[in-house]
């Protein structure tokens, strides 16, 4: 269910909307707003999609880092959604998160690797019928099988 709408805005703010009606063709129409998300606060995947995508993207890692508090991703809940997208990390001055295909990320701590890997599988973000980093681990594993 679709609680509300997470967008980027050029100006690299992560801003969120409630879902009322014909809110998300106003962000989507906007020239301001660079991605956008659906949020889902019962599901888990969902909270770390947006960090992470967002992230990669160039939001704010003050609201990156605010979010992921009052969500409570943590490291240790970052090994929760990294095994469900076989992603494995090897610590090594922070962290490194590798993806199955062997694409790599690095970071202070595992939602910054993740993001960096983000885009290193080549998530580029969007407002409608995009690629997911899901979905682009997915394609360079078809593309790059170890």
């Amino acid at each position: 269910m679709i609680d509300g709408w997470y967008y980027l805005h050029i100006n690299s703010e992560l801003i969120y909307k409630p879902d009322m009606d014909g809110m998300v063709s106003d962000i989507r129409e906007s020239p301001f707003a660079v991605a956008l998300w659906s949020v889902d606060t019962g599901d888990r995947e969902c909270a770390w999609s947006i960090l992470v995508e967002a992230l990669s993207l160039g939001a704010s890692k003050k609201r990156i880092i605010e979010l992921a508090e009052k969500w409570k991703c943590t490291d240790e809940d970052a090994d929760n959604y990294a095994e469900r997208l076989g992603i494995t990390f090897k610590k090594e001055e922070g962290f490194i998160a590798i993806s199955p295909s062997g694409a790599c990320g690095k970071g202070e701590s595992k939602l910054e690797a993740i993001a960096k890997l983000c885009r290193a599988v080549g998530y580029t973000g969007g407002k409608m019928w995009i690629r997911t980093f899901k979905d682009c681990l997915k394609v360079i594993s078809r593309e790059n099988p170890v």
